[in-house]
C-alpha cells in the first residue's frame, strides 16, 4: 500500500486521504465507507490527525521569534539574545513644598519612602497614588523651613518584600510576586542576616563587562505572567549570596500610561523630624512642575519581536543610525517614533554629528530637561568623538481634495458617499502608514482606499498639497528656513505640451502659497509668492497683497529663495508683526506647495501627518455608470491640477482705492523694489502644468 503524506490541515481533506489510503488495499477496493460503521472510525482518525497536525504547526511556530505568538515564548527567545523587554513604566511628576518647623528644635526633616501624594481631582474616574522609592532628607534653614524642592514622585504603590537565603533550598529563585512592576525603580539591599542592621545596596546590571567576583550586582529577567525574577552572582561573576543573607527588594506597582496628565496633588506622605517626631502640620500645598508624564505600558509582543533582533545587532553600542533608532525606545519607552541620521546626509554636511528626532506618545516636543536626560543616557552607547543632538520634530502635513464619482443606482445620496469616504480617511490618518518618521503617503493606495469606501464609488480625482507651519517670532527680526523633503511642482513652466511659450505675466510664479501676515512698515495683509529663475530649479520669493482674489500687487521683492528640487524655502531676516492664523495662542503662517510626486515621504526629521482639517471630499454623480448619459456628452469633469488660488484661506483684500490705482500688468522685476500688479489667468495656469520630466511626477 502507498504511504500518504498528511500535509493538509483541512479535516475533510484528511478524511479523503485516509480513504484513498484504505482503497489502495485490495480488501477495501469497492468498500462503501460512507454507509458503514467504518466511517466513524475514519472520522476519529481524521480528527486525531487534525489535532496532531495543528499542535505540531503551533509548536513549530513558537520556536522562532518571528512566528511566535505567546508572550512567554517571545520573551524566552528574546532572552537568548540578551534582550530584556521594557517593563511597565510609572508616570512621574516633579513637586515642591515647604515644611515649617520653626517652633521646634529640629535640624532636618525626612520624607519617608512610600506614599507621598494622591491625585487631588477625579482623573478618568480613578484616583492614583504617587510614591518615592527612597527617603529624602532636607536640612532646616535659618528660618526654620525645610524646603522640599524639585522632588520627583512616581505613580504607584511602593512595596517591600524580603527573601531569606537558604542553603537547604536548591536552585532557590527570587521572584517578585506582583505584576505591573516598574523595573527601573527596583531597589535591592542585602542584609547580613534577619537580625542584622548591616545592609549592602546591589545594582542592576545587564552585561558582564567590569563585573568581578565581589561585585554587588544583580540581573533581571521577565518570566511568565509578566512577573520578574532576580538573579545574583555565582562568585565568579558577581558576589554570591549565602545563608543567612536576606534580600530586601523594594519596587513600585504602577498603572502605567493611565496616570499621565495629572497636574494636581494632595500631600499624603510621612514626615519625621531628626528626633523622631512626626510632622503633620505647617505643610504648604504641593506645587507641580507640569503634568505627570512618561508612564507607559509593558512592552508589547510586536515591539519585542521588532527590537530584540535590532538590539542584538547593535551589540549595545550606537554606531549606525539604525542603532540609535533601536536603542532609544529602550531608554525612553514613551517614544512613539524615532528618526536618526548622520550629519553627512545634510547639505552642507556636518561630519561627526548624529541628529535624533523623537515623537513622544503624549505631546509633541521634548522638554529641555528630558533632552538632557536622554543625551546622558545615549552617550553611554555612542562612539567616542560623535556628537549627538536631539532636535525637535517637524510636522509635514498632507492636504487632499477629492472629487468622488458615484453610481446613483447603488446609493441613496451623495452625502452617504461623502460620509463613508471621510470615515475611511479618518481611520487611515491615524494608522501606522503615517504618523511616524520615515513614513510615505502612497497616492495610489489612498485613491484605492477612497474607491473601496463604498460600493457605489466608481472613481476619484484627488489633488495633493504639502504644508509646513512657520511659527514667526513677533516684533523681532528673524531668518527662517522650511524644509519639505519633497520636490515642488513648478506648475508654470516655459512651454506647454504643445510647445507654446507660456512664460508671461499671466502664468509666471505663485507655486508657493501662504496664509496672511503683516510685517513691520506695511499695514496691509501680505502673502508669500515666488517667481522661478531660468532652469526652473530655484526661484525668488516676494511679498504681495491682493487687490482682488486674482490680482496680486507685489510690495517687496527678493525676500528669500526657494529651491524647487529639494523642497526648501529660505526667508531673509524679516520682522513679522502679526499673523492671520493664531493656533493655541501661537502665531502661525501656513505655507504650502504642490509636490512634484503625489507619493510624499517623511524625510529625516519630518513627521508625516494627514491633516483632516484640510481634507475635503466632494461627491460627483457619475452619469455614465449611472446610465443617465451613456454618450458622456454631459459628463462632469474634475480638474487634476490645482493652481487657481494665489493664497491660502479667505483672501484679505486691500482698500478699493488702492486696487484702482494699480492699472498696469507687469512681471515682477528681479531688481526693482517698487510695487507691481499681476493679473493671474487661472485657466492659463492650469494649462501650463504639462511638461516633460525624467522622474515620476504627480503632475
Amino acid at each position: 500500500m502507498p504511504l500518504v503524506n498528511f500535509s493538509n490541515l483541512d479535516f475533510e481533506q484528511i478524511k479523503v486521504s485516509i480513504k484513498d489510503y484504505l482503497r489502495a488495499n485490495s480488501n477495501f477496493t469497492d468498500y462503501d465507507f460512507e454507509g458503514s460503521n467504518l466511517s466513524t472510525v475514519i472520522d476519529a482518525l481524521a480528527y486525531n490527525t487534525y489535532i496532531t497536525s495543528y499542535n505540531a504547526n503551533m509548536v513549530t511556530n513558537e520556536v522562532f521569534i518571528d512566528s511566535a505568538t505567546l508572550r512567554e515564548n517571545v520573551v524566552s527567545l528574546a532572552r537568548n539574545i540578551g534582550y530584556v523587554p521594557r517593563s511597565r513604566t510609572s508616570s512621574r511628576s516633579v513637586i515642591s513644598f515647604e515644611v515649617d518647623v520653626s517652633t521646634t528644635t529640629a535640624s532636618s526633616v525626612t520624607l519617608k519612602k512610600g506614599l507621598v501624594a494622591i491625585s487631588s481631582q477625579q482623573f478618568g474616574s480613578q484616583d492614583y497614588t504617587f510614591s518615592i522609592p527612597k527617603d529624602i532628607i532636607k536640612t532646616v534653614d535659618s528660618d526654620g523651613i525645610a524646603r522640599f524642592y524639585d522632588i520627583t514622585i512616581y505613580e504607584g504603590t511602593f512595596v517591600e518584600t524580603q527573601f531569606p537565603i537558604s542553603s537547604r533550598t536548591p536552585n532557590q529563585k527570587i521572584i517578585l510576586p506582583n505584576t505591573g512592576i516598574d523595573t527601573s525603580l527596583i531597589t535591592v539591599e542585602v542584609l547580613e542576616s534577619s537580625t542584622s542592621n548591616i545592609k549592602t545596596t546591589y545594582t542592576q546590571y545587564s552585561g558582564l563587562i567590569d563585573i568581578k567576583s565581589d561585585s554587588r550586582v544583580y540581573f533581571l529577567q521577565e518570566i511568565p505572567n509578566e512577573k520578574y525574577e532576580l538573579l545574583f552572582g555565582d562568585g565568579v561573576f558577581g558576589k554570591k549570596l549565602e545563608e543567612p543573607n536576606v534580600v530586601k527588594v523594594g519596587y513600585m506597582i504602577s498603572a502605567g500610561a493611565a496616570a499621565n496628565g495629572i497636574d494636581s496633588f494632595t500631600f499624603s506622605g510621612e514626615l519625621i523630624e531628626n528626633n523622631g517626631t512626626p510632622v503633620t502640620t505647617a505643610i504648604t500645598a504641593l506645587v507641580t512642575d507640569g503634568s505627570s508624564q512618561l508612564g507607559a505600558q509593558i512592552e508589547s509582543v510586536d515591539s519585542i519581536k521588532r527590537y530584540a533582533p535590532q538590539i542584538y545587532a547593535s551589540q549595545n553600542r550606537a554606531v549606525t543610525a539604525s542603532d540609535y533608532e533601536a536603542l532609544i525606545p529602550n531608554i525612553y519607552p514613551e517614544a512613539e517614533s524615532v528618526s536618526a541620521y548622520g550629519g553627512e546626509d545634510l547639505s552642507p554636511p556636518q561630519y561627526g554629528k548624529v541628529f535624533v528626532s523623537i515623537k513622544p506618545v503624549n505631546g509633541v516636543f521634548l522638554s529641555t530637561c528630558l533632552k538632557d536626560f536622554l543625551i546622558e543616557k545615549i552617550n553611554r552607547y555612542k562612539v567616542a568623538g560623535i556628537q549627538v543632538q536631539l532636535i525637535d520634530l517637524n510636522y509635514l502635513y498632507i492636504e487632499t481634495d477629492s472629487n468622488v464619482y458615484y453610481n446613483t443606482n447603488k446609493v441613496q445620496s451623495g452625502s452617504v458617499i461623502k460620509a463613508d469616504v471621510l470615515a475611511s480617511i479618518t481611520e487611515y490618518s491615524s494608522s501606522s502608514a503615517l504618523n511616524k518618521f520615515g513614513a510615505r503617503f502612497k497616492y495610489s493606495k489612498y485613491q484605492t482606499l477612497i474607491d473601496n469606501s463604498n460600493i457605489a464609488a466608481t472613481s476619484n480625482i484627488t489633488n495633493v498639497q504639502i504644508r509646513r507651519d512657520l511659527e514667526p517670532v513677533i516684533n523681532k527680526f528673524g531668518q527662517y528656513e522650511l524644509c519639505y523633503g519633497n520636490r515642488f511642482q513648478v506648475k508654470n513652466s516655459s512651454t506647454d505640451k504643445c510647445g507654446t511659450n507660456l512664460l508671461d505675466a499671466e502664468n509666471k510664479g505663485f507655486n508657493v502659497r501662504s496664509s496672511g501676515f503683516k510685517i513691520s512698515g506695511i499695514s496691509d495683509t501680505l502673502y508669500l509668492g515666488d517667481i522661478p529663475n531660468m532652469g526652473l530649479k530655484t526661484g525668488k520669493l516676494f511679498f504681495f497683497k491682493l487687490a482682488s482674489p486674482k490680482q496680486a500687487i507685489i510690495v517687496k521683492q527678493n525676500v528669500g529663495i526657494v529651491d524647487y528640487i529639494h523642497g526648501e524655502i529660505k526667508l531673509n531676516p524679516i520682522k513679522f508683526v502679526s499673523t492671520s492664523i493664531v493656533r493655541n495662542k501661537v502665531p502661525i503662517i501656513e505655507i504650502s506647495a504642490i509636490p512634484y510626486s503625489n507619493d510624499v515621504i517623511g524625510l529625516q526629521d519630518l513627521y508625516l501627518q494627514l491633516d483632516l482639517n484640510y481634507t475635503t471630499v466632494n461627491s460627483v454623480v457619475d452619469k455614465i455608470d449611472s446610465g443617465d448619459d451613456i454618450s458622456g456628452s454631459n459628463y462632469i469633469v474634475s480638474p487634476s491640477y490645482d493652481g487657481n488660488e494665489l493664497v491660502r484661506g479667505t483672501p484679505q483684500l486691500i482698500a478699493a482705492e488702492t486696487s484702482s490705482a494699480s492699472s498696469s500688468s507687469t512681471t515682477p522685476s528681479s531688481t526693482s523694489n517698487t510695487s507691481s500688479t499681476i493679473l493671474v489667468n487661472s485657466n492659463r495656469v492650469a494649462q501650463s502644468t504639462f511638461n516633460n520630466t525624467q522622474s515620476t511626477p504627480g503632475y
